[in-house]
């Protein structure tokens, strides 16, 4: 009897044992290549029918990083995963390609997201007392619709206010693993207010209540 015919799109994949560390490596990069958002090794663990252990693939990753150093791309591990990016230097270079006028801050934007970063979980009323000024909903609502920070849960307190705290977000767009990784405040808020320069930080200035 012959054998069944096997289409000629079709691949049949490798077994886990055929596997040489080199093919692995290539399905790595090309999950990593080709998706938008970091990839946590939990997700790549999928690739190898979780198969292969976090430290095989974490030390896999690791080569990967290493081999792509001399690269215009560079292979990093942010608070949601692993992802490849450009290299900070070549940015402006790409950004002639689709130049775009980066949106300004606001201080208020600026002093809301510095504090829920050092101080999180807050409350609007935390945020409030720090700045000594009154917080506009519309600045909290440009923070979250950024998916920078997000509600946590609530103060058990009378009136049972909201809390906020970053995302795994903010920390990707910033290039840090954990919020242990946060800079010390003066030089956050340099780099935030470096924004117009800063390709990752794309905020725009909050609308002002029009009193109509």
């Amino acid at each position: 009897m012959s054998e069944p015919l096997t289409p000629l799109d079709h691949h049949p994949l490798d077994t886990l044992d055929s596997l040489s560390p080199g093919k692995t490596k290539q399905i790595l990069e090309a999950a990593l290549l080709t998706t938008q958002e970091p990839l946590s090794v939990s997700e790549l663990r999928k690739l190898f029918n979780e198969e292969l252990s976090a430290a095989v693939l974490t030390n896999l990753l690791k080569e990967i990083r290493e081999q792509w150093r001399d690269s215009g791309v560079e292979l990093v591990n942010v608070a949601s995963g692993w992802r490849f990016q450009t290299k900070a230097d070549l940015q402006p270079y790409l950004e002639r390609l689709t130049p775009q006028k980066a949106p300004r801050y606001s201080r208020a934007v600026l002093e809301t997201l510095a504090i829920i970063a050092y101080r999180q979980p807050v409350t609007r009323g935390d945020i409030e007392e720090i700045r000594g000024v009154s917080v506009s909903s519309s600045v909290l609502k440009t923070l979250i619709a950024r998916e920078w920070i997000e509600e946590v849960g609530h103060r058990n307190v009378p009136g049972k206010p909201a809390l906020f705290a970053t995302t795994a977000h903010f920390l990707d767009d910033l290039n840090l693993r954990s919020l242990d990784e946060l800079p010390p405040l003066e030089e956050m808020k340099s780099l935030l207010e470096s924004g117009d320069d800063h390709p990752d930080l794309p905020l725009p200035e909050p609308e002002e209540p029009s009193g109509h």
